[in-house]
């Protein structure tokens, strides 16, 4: 099956994109990787009457330093991010995770921005974003305006920005010393049947300090475990802390039973592999302790 008709625009700035989604009145969607986009039209999921092309907008596609924070395009693509040192420096999560998505064809082409608002549960960025407690920065016809991630995903791929809004951007704070992430699927790059992302920092005691706990694949949208978190706040994160926090976070998600797996099964793959990303934190800690 092939995509609809439709009306194709290529805009030379932000202000024009967002001009052309107002004229359309939410019947246009911005073309910007495409590698999600293109298969939901192909098979007829999606049917707007224009697609937006912004790949064209070089002002997008840029990595940037502000403080403590790191500043990414919308148009910054998988494979910048998979080698571009100052990611590697400063959001080394995001590389990490970036080796699960799709493959090399896709990597070439696909972006941030394009996955944020794609917002599939199963997705590795999304989730690396909420993690990282990152703000997308958007624009409309009534200005600019900034959504923190865990504002943005209202849904199974749905998310707060207006369908007159363009995402621009997504600014990330500082990224905590301590990395883990693990996803289980059923062949390599397939959709996650469960992800879990882990980020933190250990005080001088051995005390874990900023712990943050994400899931994907278990829930309509990528979860952040308060519970768990709360658990390893200022803790040790000693085996029995750790067993508490995986259990507290098999109850905080809610995973459906589909061709990959099922909700009990869901859930179990959840506490062992928090219990293994939060002893994943823990070592890393150590390693840098003997530094």
């Amino acid at each position: 099956m092939k995509a609809s008709d439709f009306i194709y625009h290529r805009p030379a700035s932000v202000n024009e994109a967002v001009g052309l989604l107002a004229d359309y009145a939410g019947d246009a969607r911005i073309l910007a990787g495409g590698q999600s986009l293109m298969p939901m039209m192909n098979m007829r999921l999606w049917r707007p009457s224009s697609l937006i092309d912004i790949g064209g907008l070089t002002d997008l596609d840029r990595v940037g330093i502000q403080g403590e924070s790191t500043v990414l395009g919308a148009l910054v693509r998988y494979r910048r991010i998979e080698s571009d040192p100052v990611i590697a420096q400063r959001l080394p999560l995001l590389p990490l995770m970036i080796r699960y998505v799709g493959d090399r064809q896709v990597r070439n082409r696909g972006t941030i921005g394009g996955s944020l608002i794609q917002a599939d549960p199963t997705g590795e960025m999304p989730l690396a974003a909420l993690v990282l407690g990152a703000v997308v920065n958007v624009t409309g016809p009534l200005g600019s305006r900034a959504i923190p991630l865990e504002e943005l995903f209202v849904g199974s791929y749905a998310t707060a920005i207006d369908v007159n809004e363009s995402l621009v951007g997504v600014v990330y704070p500082r990224h905590p010393a301590a990395t883990a992430f693990f996803e289980v699927n059923r062949r390599h790059n397939d959709f996650a049947v469960v992800s879990v992302a882990a980020v933190g920092d250990v005080d001088a005691d051995g005390r874990s300090r900023g712990i943050r706990l994400g899931l994907g694949g278990v829930d309509e949208t990528p979860v952040l475990a308060r519970q768990a978190m709360r658990i390893c706040e200022g803790a040790r994160l000693d085996d029995a802390v750790v067993a508490a926090a995986a259990a507290a976070a098999a109850g905080e998600i809610s995973p459906a039973s589909d061709i990959r797996a099922s909700e009990d099964y869901r859930r179990h793959l959840a506490a062992v592999y928090v219990a293994r990303a939060l002893k994943a934190l823990r070592g890393a800690a150590g390693a840098n302790e003997r530094k």
